[in-house]
């Protein structure tokens, strides 16, 4: 039985804890130095799943993922506790104007090859479908059908963990500083001396990865990037309501009784930017004058309040990186997804479990995501990020 040594307890390193130990009775031991996971992507996250990327593996893995979360219940029940993470399957509405309206069919056209129930609509049918949307400045809109939506973030995470632990999984509060490959081990040592051991090693501590790829030999293009959200509310509600994408960057979408909204940041985009140093200024003079534009019953919208996450962002291609590091023969990681790992974390996690356990993918290829494209110099450009 293979031993495996996950740094990162969130939910892709709880997502293949779990499927190492489901479907390989793998001995897994989980070190994560945030166990209440206050700072963690995966508890700060808008948590929304969609099957429109401008790359294959990204609508796979995508699509996988919201089979997996549509089975939440059976495939994570530990003993009568089912979880539910509020799944809502709304779709997203991406908008473009005239200068958008060529990415946006070329993006249809790959997602509509994949399998993804997605619509094109002209202005006249998205004012038709959405009364309440602005359409004079649009070109086209693309919607989501199905298999789309948003749900429990930080729920989901809880319940990949639960399982984990319940099939025998390991898990301990460490702040990993050092890691090593020798020969058939791994090692970790932490901050506090403490040494672990096992047959192979996962890195998927997001953000914090790359300096844990370096002592290894690999240089891991990814940082720690804020994003704000704001929560609002409106005096009318909007029938129907998906998770919309302005042609600015803007998003929004419902959020219980209210909805949430962002932007890429204005100005700097600095690594590892505190988040309690949210940008409200982004909110007053960027989101809220486009989504009143968009919207015109957000005119009279209120603030409720507002939070910040990290992404892990890969700047090398936006996407994420998964597989065995290069000069390594038993250390593999699962980071740098830029916004979408939340989603993506269960099919993600069998992935990267199946090759360390098997040796080769059995359910989804993710070899377009290997850290050797990185060293190649080849990107996989995600051109859908929001």
């Amino acid at each position: 039985m293979r031993s495996v040594l996950i740094v990162g307890g969130g939910v892709i390193g709880s997502a293949a804890a779990f499927f190492l130990a489901r479907d390989f009775g793998a001995r897994v031991t989980v070190l994560e130095r945030d166990p209440a996971y206050r700072t963690a992507s995966s508890a700060r996250s808008a948590s929304s799943i969609r099957q429109q990327f401008s790359t294959e593996v990204n609508i796979r893995l995508s699509q996988a993922s919201f089979a997996f979360l549509r089975r939440l219940g059976d495939e994570l029940a530990v003993g009568a506790e089912r979880p539910d993470i509020g799944l809502t399957e709304r779709g997203y509405l991406y908008l473009a104007t005239a200068a958008g309206r060529a990415t946006l069919n070329a993006n249809h056209g790959l997602q509509r090859r994949c399998g993804a129930d997605v619509a094109l609509l002209s202005p006249a049918e998205l004012g038709a479908r959405f009364p309440w949307l602005a359409t004079a400045d649009l070109a086209a809109g693309s919607l989501g059908l199905s298999g789309e939506g948003w749900f429990d973030g930080y729920g989901l995470l809880q319940a990949f963990r639960r399982k984990a632990i319940a099939l025998g999984a390991t898990y301990i509060t460490a702040n990993v500083l050092e890691v090593a490959c020798q020969g058939v081990r791994a090692r970790a040592l932490t901050d506090d001396g403490q040494r672990f051991e096992a047959d192979t090693l996962l890195l998927a501590a997001g953000a914090w990865s790359a300096p844990l790829a370096r002592q290894l030999g690999f240089d891991l293009p990814v940082a720690a990037r804020k994003r704000d959200v704001f929560a609002f509310t409106a005096p009318v509600a909007l029938p129907d309501c998906p998770l919309v994408i302005d042609p600015s960057g803007v998003w929004f979408r419902p959020e219980g009784r209210g909805y949430i909204a962002g932007a890429p940041p204005r100005g700097e985009d600095r690594d590892d930017a505190p988040l309690d140093d949210i940008d409200h200024g982004l909110f007053d003079d960027v989101i809220w004058p486009r989504l009143a534009a968009r919207v015109p019953a957000f005119e009279a919208l209120r603030t409720t309040g507002a939070w910040a996450g990290y992404y892990e962002f890969n700047t090398f291609d936006q996407n994420g990186i998964v597989g065995a590091l290069p000069g390594t023969g038993n250390a593999f990681v699962a980071c740098g997804f830029s916004g979408h790992g939340i989603q993506q974390a269960p099919a993600v996690g069998r992935g990267i479990a199946e090759l360390i356990a098997a040796g080769r993918y059995r359910t989804l290829d993710l070899s377009p995501l290997a850290p050797a494209r990185i060293a190649r110099g080849e990107p996989l450009v995600e051109a859908n990020v929001i």
